[in-house]
């Protein structure tokens, strides 16, 4: 009896500590995980990071921030060196040559500037626009002859040009080139067409097709009206295209009292009433030389209807800038007019003894950090000199 008492008591406290070790190991309901394998070199990513599960939530993507001028576009200035075309003229108006770049001095927002250079060369770029609208059918005659002269005067040899003509539609009849005999081609091809005037949408094209020239000379010269019929665009706003893309516009002005007096009338609405039809005073008899008295004979008057229209147009563009005037004086280009053939080609010579006369200043300017229009202000150390240059050009502010 006390055997069996020993044999039990025994049997519990084995099966006491049994209990005790299984509570204090916890219950085990899974197969342990297979131990993973980690190269050498490597860092586990469970002890780098315990806290992080193995399975996260995936998140939707986000691109990543965009940090430079590569990204996108930035509203931030890209002008590091600015050319200033400058022209320096004697009392009689002949261009001086020979001046070094200590002779200049060169202010941006009255604030002087080092000039790092005298670019005595630099390849020309240019866009010749050419009205062909019904007003100036008169004129395109003269207009179809200077081809051989616009690559000889104004393009040169290292030299290239488009040639653009518009009415109511924007046509290139040319792209860039330097063959004289295409140039010609595309000037002598040009014909008249309706009565509206995209001027502004010509030069704005012309701006963007230059507009991506690098390391080279930028000019549009405009053959045409001074005024604007029809057009899309703003002057002011192609005014600052211009501006901030380096280019100079040289306009040779059509008359439009010429243009009114040579055009071809409309064509006249039909009379409501037939041959012999229209009413005439009492007492009149009603024969072939009444009636040319009543109404006009072809032939026996002038229409001064178009002079007249003309001249209230002229009045009131003294208050008002046209946009061709507007293109030259902010871009330091030059207006010229012409009446005859012999004026037409002497203007494009002189435009071209201009252009190749210029003094191709460049400088880099020591105050970006002022936004908005910088103005350019250049002087010669030289007495009895006159200088002629662009305004100024239009640049974000940007932080040192």
């Amino acid at each position: 009896m006390k055997s069996f008492s020993i044999v039990t008591m025994t049997a519990c406290l084995f099966l006491l500590a049994a209990g005790v070790l299984v509570s204090q190991q916890g219950p085990r309901t899974d197969p342990p995980p297979a131990q993973k394998r980690v190269m050498p070199g490597t860092l586990d990513p469970d002890k780098a990071n315990p806290a992080t599960p193995a399975q996260t939530t995936p998140q939707p993507f986000t691109p990543p921030a965009k940090t430079s001028e590569d990204d996108g576009p930035v509203i931030r200035s890209t002008v590091q060196v600015v050319l200033v075309p400058t022209l320096v003229t004697n009392r009689k108006g002949l261009a001086i040559s020979g001046l070094r770049v200590n002779d200049f001095t060169l202010y941006d927002n009255d604030k002087p500037q080092k000039i790092d250079r005298d670019v005595t060369f630099l390849p020309l770029s240019m866009v010749i626009c050419i009205q062909r609208n019904a007003n100036v059918e008169a004129m395109l005659p003269k207009i179809r002859k200077i081809g051989n002269v616009i690559h000889d005067q104004l393009v040169g040899q290292d030299g290239e040009v488009a040639v653009v003509s518009y009415d109511h539609r924007i046509d290139m009849l040319q792209d860039f080139t330097n063959n004289a005999d295409l140039i010609n081609a595309a000037v002598s091809k040009i014909k008249p067409g309706g009565q509206n005037s995209r001027m502004i949408d010509a030069v704005q094209t012309a701006v963007h097709m230059l507009k991506y020239k690098r390391d080279r000379r930028k000019v549009i010269v405009l053959i045409s009206e001074i005024y604007d019929k029809s057009s899309e665009a703003h002057a002011r706003e192609v005014a600052t295209d211009l501006q901030v893309n380096n280019i100079d516009v040289y306009t040779l002005n059509i008359s439009r009292i010429l243009a009114a007096l040579t055009a071809k009338p409309d064509v006249p609405r039909p009379d409501p009433f037939p041959a012999g039809a229209r009413p005439h005073p009492a007492g009149t008899s009603v024969d072939p030389t009444t009636m040319a008295q009543m109404g006009g004979a072809e032939g026996d008057s002038f229409d001064f209807v178009p002079v007249v229209e003309e001249m209230y147009r002229q009045a009131k563009h003294i208050f008002i800038k046209d946009p061709a005037r507007l293109f030259t004086k902010l871009t330091g280009g030059r207006e010229l007019g012409f009446l005859t053939q012999g004026e037409l080609e002497r203007a494009v010579a002189e435009i071209g003894t201009e252009i190749h006369s210029q003094y191709i200043l460049s400088y880099s300017p020591n105050n970006k950090v002022e936004g908005g229009f910088h103005t350019i202000r250049v002087t010669v150390d030289v007495p009895g000199m006159k200088v002629r240059t662009r305004r100024g050009y239009w640049m974000a502010g940007v932080p040192d």
